[in-house]
This record gives structure tokens, sequence and C-alpha cells, in this order.
């Protein structure tokens, strides 16, 4: 056997800070999926879609842990730090989300039918799966840009804003299949089309930066950015007055809630959601306007 084996091994992916913050996630992510797989169950929409974020982020986690370990990232065509930040501001927004919806649809005050102890163990998914939202925003705020420190542009305030932008986006879009009456008018299917373009673009300007080829392309890809985040601010501005106006004002909606309306399928929901979010997604790329005034691009090959 090669004496010098060991030095293929990272040994700072398993004893710093960062590396901690990633077992957790792998014991944390097992922890909660055996509960819900052992007795605390899942059923319908939402409850498939909160096992799919478990089993998701455990899966990138464990390959993001084992390639920083045996040192094979470096065999991979992306930018390693691109990515790996990128993956863990979305895995924390995915975390947060499934650790809101489980509890709301799955865990009452009362024991359910199956027995007091079905509830008990919903109540450590729920502690488990809203713990692990800490190890990885941990991950996020021990790999974010520091002063003085030239890092990839998904660690920048501006970058992660960008994830945060497209995950706003997604919710935006499931309000709007769920039942938002947004084709009876053509203004708000044009909010529709804003958001779409936003989304598209926003998913474009990640996808670039984590495939580390932005020094390839033709054009300079940090003043692109900046003027379509200018461009995003006032698209979103368009669409933050529009689909109120055209969703709840006495004249083309309802301004108020419908008492007859379901829970779960009501149309004015899905409006309320989407208007709220659409300010949400408004504040988020003003801030990343903000910010991207403040800090350089740095173009990271894959490494």
């Amino acid at each position: 056997m090669d004496s010098h084996g060991g030095h293929y091994l990272n040994k700072e992916a398993v004893l710093s800070p960062l590396g901690a913050a990633r077992m957790f996630q792998l014991l944390l992510g097992c922890t909660t999926m055996a509960l819900v797989a052992h007795s605390a169950g899942y059923s319908a929409t939402y409850g498939t879609f909160c096992m799919f974020v478990w089993c998701f982020c455990f899966a990138v986690t464990l390959l993001v842990f084992t390639l920083d370990v045996t040192r094979l990232h470096g065999c991979m065509p992306i930018s390693w730090d691109n990515f790996t930040v990128a993956f863990a501001m979305l895995a924390t927004l995915m975390y947060v989300t499934a650790s809101v919806v489980y509890p709301v649809y799955f865990l009452n005050s009362e024991c359910p039918a199956e027995g007091c102890e079905v509830r008990n163990y919903r109540i450590a998914v729920t502690v488990c799966s809203s713990v692990c939202c800490f190890a990885y925003g941990a991950e996020v705020f021990i790999t974010r840009a520091k002063p003085g420190h030239i890092v990839g542009y998904m660690a920048t305030m501006s970058g992660l804003l960008k994830v945060v932008q497209a995950f706003v986006a997604c919710i935006i879009f499931g309000a709007l299949a769920n039942d938002s009456e947004y084709n009876r008018h053509i203004p708000t299917q044009y909010c529709v089309v804003v958001y779409s373009l936003c989304f598209a673009v926003t998913v474009v300007v990640v996808a670039i930066t984590v495939s580390g080829r932005t020094s390839a392309l033709r054009f300079p890809f940090d003043r692109f950015v900046v003027i379509y985040t200018f461009l995003a601010v006032l698209l979103y501005l368009s669409t933050a007055v529009v689909w109120p106006v055209f969703s709840f004002d006495k004249k083309y909606g309802t301004p108020g809630r419908p008492d007859n309306c379901p829970r779960g399928k009501c149309p004015w929901d899905s409006k309320l959601v989407v208007a709220v979010f659409t300010h949400v997604n408004l504040v988020l790329y003003f801030t990343d306007l903000v910010y991207s005034q403040r800090i350089r691009f740095v173009s990271q090959s894959a490494a």
C-alpha cells in the first residue's frame, strides 16, 4: 500500500467548522427521513414535497461531503465553491419551507387516529427539520464573502440573493398553478410573463456562474448581471402594481376573501400569495441591485 495514500483525503473537510456543519446536516437529514419512514408518515402533495426536500438535500449533501473528503471535486467541470454555497442557500430555503409545511398539515394539538405516538414522532420530525435549517444556514455563513477575501460570485450577497429570488419565483408559480385565475385578464397574464422571464434569466445567471464559464463569454458578464437586475426591478415594480389591481379591485376581482372558499383550493388565497411574494421579490431584486454596485465580480474557473 502506498504510504502517501492519505494525502488524497482532505482532513479539513471533516475537522473544519464547514465539515462539522455538513456532518450535522447529514445526521439531522438522515434522522428526519428515518422518523418519517418509521412512524410519522406523510401523504398528499404537501407531504410528498417535504419528503422530496429531505431526500434531495441529504443526497446532494452526501455527494458534496464525499467529493470534498476525497478531493474528487477537482475532477468536476464546475466552479466547486460557487456550487456548494449556492446549494447550501437553496437547501436552507427548502428546509425552512418543509419545516413550516409539515407541521401545518400533519401536526395537531390533539392525538390523531393513529395514536399519540405518531404525533410525538411528527413533533420530532419538525424539530429535526427545523434544526437542520440552522446547519445549512451555518454553511452559508461560513462560506459567504468576507471583506478582503476573493471568492466566487455566488458567495457574495448578490449571488445568494439570486438563489432566493429563484426560490421565491417557484413559490409564485406554485400559487399561480393552484387555481389563481391568472388567465382571466391580459394584465395578469403579463405578470406571469414577467415572473417567467425573470426566473429564467436568474437561473441562467446562476447556472453559468456555477459552471465556471463566465470568462468564456464574449460580453462582460458582470455588467450584464447588473443591467438585468435593474430591468428586473422595473418589471417587478410593474407587476407589484398590476397584479393587486386586477386581483383585488372590486371592478376586476374580489377585495375580500369569499366566505364559501375552501381552504387549499381558494383562488383568492392563491392571488394573495402571488401578491405578497411579488413584493418580496421586488425587495430582493432591489437589494440585489444595491449590493451589485458594491462588489467586484470575480470570474472563477472550475477548481
